[in-house]
């Protein structure tokens, strides 16, 4: 890993409007939805940043602005220090060919009525025209030989693969024009546990021999903190605490955080800490001053009115009244 940021987020808001219906028609104010609320993130070439958190707090559209699959409604997006956030359409075609993503799901990521082979090659016939026929074909089987896939598989479909084969080729594809940064999207969430740990362990081979930069994106705090160099926890729509993986696991410092190692029943003491409790905020109307306030048990009247921003405390940031040495 080196200082020189791969990704910039800058201030990244992402918000959508909510469908209109009787209160639109009475004309009332449109009601939008906080998916992401300026998120500040950077990650360094050839690091894997994890990004954790419940399900619907904002992990997977701050992984789709990442690479501008979705526009910020406000913020900046630079990749290795170039603003991409307005590039013209061709120009950011061109630049996904350094940056690309990995779903979650690989039956409905890939093209049911394509060949594996034909899966493979697609962004080939966008980012690399010059190539023949011939050339595509042998890339391909070189792809899928590099993802522990025998190159005769080229012409089966989607339906005759396991979800770990299929998993295996959308990181082939993701791979085919020799992308340098991936946004991998709970990559082994639908597989099943078995497989899990041979894509994993892919990943990592893939990332340790091409050196590739991941933004990982998961809800399992206990893979991302054997996997990533840093954790970022979000929660809400916003980033609460930030560190090397190893301090966020040993040390947790948000009560969020907390609360998720506590949900992992991993640890002695993280057993004994206190769980979430109740369901999360509405992203349409999220409460006021940190938005974990209202779950958290040691929130007091400043929680409900002052939102906090990410302090360092050595290598580690935590957003919290509780410790910046005051009152909550």
């Amino acid at each position: 890993m080196t200082d020189t940021p791969q990704l910039t987020l800058d201030a990244i808001s992402r918000h959508y409007p909510v469908k209109a219906g009787l209160l639109g028609a009475l004309g009332r104010k449109r009601l939008m939805v906080q998916a992401v609320s300026d998120v500040s993130l950077s990650i360094h070439k050839g690091e894997i940043l994890g990004l954790v958190g419940e399900s619907g707090s904002g992990k997977s559209t701050l992984g789709r602005v990442a690479l501008m699959l979705e526009a910020p409604s406000s913020g900046r997006v630079r990749f290795l220090g170039q603003d991409i956030t307005s590039l013209p359409r061709d120009a950011l075609i061109q630049h996904r060919r350094r940056a690309q993503m990995v779903f979650q799901d690989p039956q409905s990521s890939l093209n049911r009525s394509l060949s594996i082979g034909g899966s493979i090659e697609s962004p080939l016939l966008v980012h690399a025209k010059a190539l023949s026929r011939e050339q595509r074909r042998v890339r391909v089987g070189e792809l899928l030989d590099m993802v522990g896939l025998r190159a005769e598989m080229a012409g089966r479909y989607p339906h005759e693969l396991s979800g770990g084969q299929r998993q295996r080729v959308g990181i082939a594809r993701a791979l085919a024009v020799q992308s340098e940064f991936l946004v991998l999207d709970e990559p082994t969430s639908a597989l099943d546990v078995s497989i899990q740990a041979q894509v994993i362990n892919l990943l990592l081979s893939l990332q340790q021999s091409l050196s590739l930069t991941y933004l990982f994106i998961s809800h399992d705090l206990g893979l991302v903190r054997w996997l990533c160099d840093r954790i970022a926890v979000m929660y809400l729509g916003r980033i609460v605490e930030l560190g090397p993986a190893s301090q966020i696991w040993e040390q947790p410092r948000h009560p969020y955080t907390q609360a998720l190692l506590a949900a992992t029943g991993s640890r002695t003491e993280a057993k004994q800490r206190t769980l979430i409790s109740g369901e999360a905020p509405s992203a349409i109307s999220p409460p006021s001053g940190c938005a974990f306030h209202p779950r958290c048990a040691n929130a007091g009247p400043r929680c409900a009115r002052e939102r906090p921003s990410l302090f360092s405390n050595g290598q580690s940031q935590a957003a919290c009244h509780l410790l910046d040495g005051g009152t909550a």
